[in-house]
C-alpha cells in the first residue's frame, strides 16, 4: 500500500494542473491517477486529427468515455452523445481548443452569492499565470505560462468568416475586436485557441510532461478509481483498479477529486457521499448525506445552420483533409495545426439583457445532418460551407446525474433536462432569427448562396422549434454537479473542501455554481490553478 501526501483523481483540465503545481514543492509527494491512457500520439497532439477521433467510432472509443444522456423529452427523445476525454489531459486533449474565460460578470456573480475569492479581479491573475499568450504580457493576458494561447493568422481566415464578423457588427451594433477575453466580450472576433506551432496545448502537454521529470511526481494511467476511502469523517486514500489488480493509495494530506462534471459526482456517490436515499437504493453505505451531489447539471446547447459558402476555404472531403495533413507535416503553419473554428460573436438577443446571452460559433465547413446522435457516421455536406451555431450560454434548465448501479464501471444516469425551461428554447429561436438577419446583411449575403439546413422555407416559430428539437446538441460543457457555495445544496465550500468531511476537495468544472458564458476549458484550468494555490496556502 503506497502512501503519498496528495492523491489527485483525474489528469484532465484541472487535475493535471493541481498535481503539477503541488509537485513543485520537492518536500511533498503527489500521485496522479488517470483512467485513460497516454496522450503521446499524433491523434491527440495534432489539432487537425480531432475530426478523425470524433467521427470514427473505433478511434473515439480509445479516447472517450462513450457516455450518452438519457432520452431528452424536449429534444425528440434523443440520446445526446456526451464526449468526455478518457486520456491524459482529459477533455483538454480532445476538445476544439477554443480559449475563452467567459464574462467578468460570471465570476463577480459567484462572489456575490457567497463564493469569496472567486470574483473576476481575484481569478484574473490565475488566468495570466497559466497563459503563454502570443501577444505577451498585457492587462488581460500572461506570458511564459504552460498553456500557449494563439489566434488564426488573418491572412488564412476564410473570406466568409471575415464577412461574418463585419455583418454581425453591423446588425448587432457591436465592434469587431481581436479578443473575447479582453475588456469587452460583446463583440465579433476570431477565436483564440490553446494550440501553438501545430501542437495542441493541453494540460498534458503544458503541465504533466514537465512534471514527469520530478522524483516526487507519479502518474498512473489506466487506473480506474472505485472509491475514495473515508475513515472517521476524513478522506484517507483512494481505491483503484489497474491492469486487473486492486490497489489503495493512502493520502497523508488530501485527496483531490478532479474527474470532471460527470466523473466527480459519480465517484463521490460510489464512495458513499451524496443523497442518502439514492445511495441506499443502490446498495451503498452512506458515509455522508450530501444532497447536492449530482444536482445542478447544466450545459451549453447550440443549433447549427449550414449555408453554401463558396468563399469558405475548406471542404469536408478526404482529399481536402489529406492535403491539409500533408502540407502541415511538410511545410507547417496550416489550418491542420489549429482549431477549425474561426470567427464568432457574443451578442444580446434582447436589448434588456445586461450581458451577452448568446454565443455564436462558426466554422467554414459543413455539419452533421440532422445531428450526430446515431450509431452510424452522419451525412456531412462536402461542398464549401459556413456553419453558424447560435449557442445558449446561460440555460435555465437544471438536470442531474445519478448512479445506475454500485458497479464503478457502470455508466451513470446523465439527464441535463435540455430545454425543459421554455426560456431556453426561446433564446435559441431568437438566435436562429438573428443569424438569418446577419446572413441577409450585404456584408455577408454575397458570400452565402443558400441555407442548406434547416432551410429558409422553415420560417414559422413552430417549424423552427421543431428543427431545434431535431438538431440542437451539447457543446460538451457540463458543469455544476458538485456546486460550490454556502447554501444547503452546495457540495464544496469556496475553498473547494467537501462539506462535512476532512481531507477531501473537488476541483473541476463540477464546482461551478453557474456556467461561464463561453467555452469552459479555460475556466476549468483556472479552477485547477486556484485549487493548487488554496492547498499550498
Amino acid at each position: 500500500m503506497a502512501e503519498y501526501d496528495y492523491v489527485v483523481i483525474g489528469a484532465g483540465s484541472a487535475g493535471a494542473i493541481i498535481a503539477s503545481r503541488l509537485s513543485e514543492d520537492p518536500s511533498v509527494t503527489v500521485l496522479l491517477l488517470e483512467a485513460g491512457g497516454s496522450d503521446r500520439t499524433t491523434l491527440v497532439r495534432k489539432p487537425g486529427m480531432i475530426s478523425l477521433v470524433q467521427q470514427i467510432k473505433q478511434l473515439k472509443k480509445k479516447f472517450d468515455w462513450g457516455f450518452t444522456t438519457v432520452p431528452q423529452p424536449h429534444l425528440d427523445n434523443r440520446r445526446i452523445p456526451y464526449t468526455r476525454g478518457k486520456v491524459v489531459g482529459g477533455s483538454s486533449s480532445v476538445n476544439g481548443m477554443l480559449y475563452l474565460r467567459g464574462n467578468k460578470a460570471n465570476y463577480d456573480g459567484w462572489a456575490a452569492r457567497g463564493c469569496k475569492g472567486w470574483g473576476f479581479n481575484d481569478i484574473l491573475p490565475l488566468y495570466k499565470k497559466l497563459e503563454n499568450h502570443e501577444d505577451g504580457e498585457t492587462e488581460y493576458h500572461g506570458a511564459g505560462g504552460p498553456i500557449s494561447v494563439t489566434r488564426h493568422p488573418e491572412d488564412q481566415l476564410s473570406p466568409v468568416s471575415q464577412a461574418f464578423m463585419r455583418a454581425t457588427a453591423a446588425v448587432c451594433d457591436i465592434p469587431v475586436l481581436d479578443d473575447f477575453n479582453g475588456e469587452n466580450q460583446n463583440c465579433a472576433s476570431t477565436y483564440h485557441m490553446s494550440a501553438s506551432h501545430g501542437v495542441r496545448s493541453s494540460t498534458a502537454e503544458g503541465y504533466i510532461q514537465p512534471s514527469l521529470e520530478r522524483p516526487n511526481f507519479t502518474l498512473e494511467m489506466h487506473a480506474h478509481v472505485r472509491r475514495v476511502v473515508i475513515e472517521n469523517g476524513r478522506a484517507t486514500g483512494v481505491e483503484y483498479e489497474q491492469n486487473g489488480n486492486l490497489s489503495t493509495a493512502n493520502a497523508a494530506g488530501e485527496v483531490i477529486l478532479s474527474a470532471g462534471a460527470i466523473g466527480s459526482p459519480h465517484i463521490l456517490m460510489l464512495s458513499g457521499i451524496g443523497p442518502a436515499q439514492h445511495l441506499r437504493q443502490q446498495g451503498i453505505d452512506v458515509r455522508y448525506d450530501l444532497p447536492g451531489v449530482g444536482k445542478n447539471l447544466h450545459d451549453h446547447l447550440f443549433v447549427p445552420l449550414v449555408y453554401r459558402a463558396p468563399t469558405s476555404l475548406h471542404r469536408g472531403t478526404p482529399f481536402h483533409f489529406l492535403g491539409g495533413m500533408i502540407k502541415e507535416y511538410t511545410v507547417g503553419n496550416t489550418w491542420f495545426g489549429r482549431t477549425v473554428f474561426e470567427a464568432g460573436a457574443f451578442i444580446k438577443t434582447r436589448d434588456h439583457e445586461p450581458i451577452p446571452n448568446l454565443q455564436i460559433h462558426t466554422l467554414p465547413w459543413g455539419y452533421p445532418d440532422p445531428n450526430q446522435d446515431g450509431p452510424e457516421r452522419p451525412h456531412v455536406d462536402t461542398g464549401n460551407c459556413l456553419c453558424v451555431m447560435p449557442t445558449l450560454i446561460y440555460p435555465k434548465s437544471r438536470g442531474e446525474l445519478l448512479l445506475t448501479s454500485n458497479d464503478p464501471h457502470a455508466a451513470p444516469h446523465i439527464d441535463p433536462h435540455f430545454l425543459e425551461a421554455p426560456e431556453d428554447l426561446q433564446v435559441l429561436l431568437d438566435g436562429i432569427r438573428k443569424v438569418r438577419e446577419i446572413g441577409e446583411h450585404p456584408e455577408l449575403a454575397d458570400h452565402l448562396h443558400e441555407e442548406l439546413t434547416p432551410g429558409a422555407e422553415r420560417a414559422s416559430d413552430e417549424e423552427l422549434m421543431a428543427e431545434i428539437r431535431l438538431r440542437a446538441t451539447t457543446v460538451y460543457h457540463p458543469v455544476g454537479t458538485c456546486k460550490m457555495g454556502v447554501d444547503p445544496m452546495a457540495v464544496v465550500d469556496p475553498h473547494l473542501k467537501v462539506r462535512g468531511l476532512e481531507g477531501l476537495r473537488v476541483a473541476d468544472a463540477s464546482i461551478m455554481p453557474e456556467v461561464t458564458g463561453g467555452n469552459t476549458n479555460a475556466p476549468s484550468m483556472m479552477i485547477g490553478e486556484r485549487a493548487a494555490a488554496l492547498i499550498r496556502r
